[in-house]
């Protein structure tokens, strides 16, 4: 079925949309970038989090679109920063977690990506998990966020070290997205 117009993605972020268009071409969709400010509430759930985010930003823009949400969950650490993965990289930054975990042996993370897609007629929830461990140290020029230190499970490479499509094949954002462009290709809107 060929769709007419595009999937629209909520994120300002261009990181991500460059990852996630790149993905969606290879099933024949188009992603616009909307750069707009997300509605972010407060939870401990990713869910519930890109859930609310979807639904307020298609009341303002009122057309389909994805609304995604990741995090870094560090075991170590009992899941943190988890949810709050943006706010603390945002403050303390790679250098931050590298120094909280100086001398934790336990370098057992995951990045899991939640992504809300949402029309006039429904609310999709699409999940993508990835496992690894956290880096001793920031390797790699590609990628954003915490990519510089998390090596995925069968890798020895850090996300930063693989390039766009080495990433796509192994990412929690691409698993997550891969569920959802495989239900939009058969979904009618």
């Amino acid at each position: 079925m060929k769709r007419e117009g595009k999937v629209g993605l909520l994120t300002s972020n261009k990181n991500k949309y460059l990852e996630i268009s790149q993905l969606a071409s290879t099933y024949g969709i188009e992603i616009e970038w909307l750069n707009y400010p997300k509605f972010e509430i407060q939870s401990d759930s990713l869910e519930e989090i890109a859930r609310t985010a979807a639904m307020v930003a298609f009341a303002q823009l009122q057309r389909p679109l994805v609304v995604e949400d990741t995090g870094l969950f560090i075991e170590a650490l009992n899941g943190f920063p988890g949810p709050y993965t943006n706010y603390v990289r945002r403050t303390i930054g790679i250098n931050g977690i590298l120094r909280i975990l100086q001398n934790i042996e336990n370098r057992n993370a995951f990045f899991k990506t939640v992504v809300s897609y949402v029309d006039s007629k429904t609310i999709q929830i699409f999940t993508g998990i990835v496992y690894g461990k956290i880096a001793y140290e920031p390797r790699g020029s590609q990628g954003f966020g915490f990519d510089p230190i998390f090596i995925p499970e069968g890798d020895t490479r850090t996300f930063a070290e693989l390039s766009i499509e080495e990433k796509n094949k192994v990412s929690h954002r691409s698993i997550a997205f891969k569920k959802f462009l495989e239900f939009y290709v058969n979904y009618n809107t």
